[in-house]
């Protein structure tokens, strides 16, 4: 396991020097920054779509097994690494959060999106055959559009953007089932976007009822009827990811994570810890978790 990891930001990764948009080829992206392999996290979007190439890739502690037609996204925090073999080739794209904020009418647009999400088992598909062909042609064009230096090109990279998310989530790569948790109840979706925010202050259900203007019994029931979980376990789960993710850094130590996740005191982060995962903090340390 790797002594720390960098949150990295679009800059130093875009041939441009922006802070917005990147757009490469994979194999281009790779040579240039080959010291990625190691557990990093992004402080923007980030999506990859393998044409050639396999070995693996970690997000947020689920391995995935690269392979061509594979495309994979990636939301800001996430902790990423990989271990590719050979030749790999494909498309590339970072963009910051508020590349599409001031473009579209609905701020949080990209959360309707299946493979936008915090738990990263849904972040990775393989495109459908029958899409296959479009969606590289997108990503072409992305690559053409780089090369630009128009006043619309960046509204142009968001609409093929966009074509390819529409299109990926209306085709049979994306499972049905997780599609429709993805557009659940209103007040989760609301729910779900508060714990991201608070997770590291505000632990009670009953104070994120408050916030969403509905009691905590109606809070708890729409979390179960729609995700087959209590409004206190969404809560607690978030803060173990980041728990987990901080952990990884090896440059903190427990008592440092325990102070940056406002738990009381080093025991009482530990006692949480282990009675949600199984193992101590410096069990988990321990373990081959990237």
């Amino acid at each position: 396991m790797h002594g720390s990891f960098p949150r990295l930001d679009i800059g130093p990764l875009s041939e441009y020097r922006e802070d917005h948009i990147m757009i490469a080829r994979f194999s281009d992206y790779l040579h240039e920054h080959q010291s990625l392999v190691f557990p990093h996290r992004h402080s923007f979007y980030h999506l990859v779509l393998f044409t050639e190439g396999s070995g693996r890739h970690t997000i947020d502690f689920h391995h995935f097994q690269a392979q061509p037609y594979q495309i994979y996204f990636m939301i800001p925090g996430q902790i990423h690494s990989w271990d590719f073999k050979g030749k790999m080739e494909g498309y590339v794209v970072n963009f910051s959060e508020s590349f599409f904020k001031s473009f579209l009418l609905q701020p949080d647009y990209l959360d309707s999106f299946s493979f936008f999400d915090q738990d990263s088992s849904n972040n990775v598909l393989i495109l459908a055959e029958n899409i296959r062909e479009s969606v590289g042609r997108l990503f072409q064009e992305l690559l053409l559009l780089n090369h630009r230096t128009t006043n619309l090109r960046d509204d142009m990279v968001r609409v093929l953007l966009l074509q390819i998310f529409l299109t990926i989530e209306q085709s049979d790569s994306v499972d049905r089932k997780k599609g429709a948790e993805k557009g659940k109840n209103a007040i989760v979706k609301s729910f779900i976007r508060l714990i991201d925010k608070h997770y590291d202050r505000v632990r009670l259900p009953g104070h994120y009822a408050e916030m969403l203007n509905v009691t905590p019994n109606h809070l708890n029931a729409l979390c179960k009827e729609h995700l087959g979980m209590q409004a206190g376990e969404l809560i607690r789960n978030r803060i173990v990811l980041e728990a987990r993710r901080l952990l990884i850094n090896l440059d903190l130590t427990v008592s440092e994570i325990a102070y940056k996740l406002n738990f009381n005191d080093n025991s009482y982060f530990t006692k949480f810890f282990r009675k949600e995962t199984g193992m101590t903090p410096e069990d988990f340390r321990k373990s081959p978790a990237l």
